[in-house]
């Protein structure tokens, strides 16, 4: 039997960044629903939170999961699930991209409380910023082509 435990944040964004998920109300269904769903999907799915125009993930994989695999998942269902139910005026879309980093055991606590007040922290620091700030905590940057 093989045993793994490897834990991811992942961020995804909104197509163009459009504010879709603009109101507690509609945040809280969405995350409900992307958590039962990924229960249902097998994906070990800690922790789901967000804000207007984006949403973070705490996840273990599981043996047989890649990022890409269960990105996709979460994203296409989701998007899928909310245009269903008509919870957006627009075509809810997720950006193409996402952006994912390994998390140690002894910062599951910190990054599981950073995305339970998303609201909070939205208050002080547009998205914008925040990506900016998890890129370079990431050593990424942009790449112009």
């Amino acid at each position: 039997m093989s045993w793994v435990r490897v834990w991811l944040h992942i961020v995804f964004s909104t197509k163009n960044s459009l504010s879709f998920l603009n109101s507690n109300n509609i945040r809280k269904i969405v995350f409900e629903h992307i958590s039962q769903n990924a229960q249902e999907k097998e994906i070990r799915l800690d922790s789901v939170g967000g804000h207007k125009e984006h949403l973070h993930c705490l996840i273990s994989l599981g043996r047989e999961q890649t990022i890409s695999k269960v990105s996709q998942m979460i994203k296409g269902e989701s998007s899928y699930w909310i245009n269903s139910q008509k919870l957006t005026d627009q075509t809810f879309r997720w950006q193409d991209d996402y952006w994912a980093a390994s998390v140690s055991k002894s910062h599951i606590d910190s990054v599981r409380n950073y995305i339970f007040n998303q609201e909070h922290h939205h208050k002080n620091i547009p998205f914008g910023e925040e990506v900016d700030e998890f890129m370079k905590k990431q050593g990424w940057r942009f790449l112009e082509g």
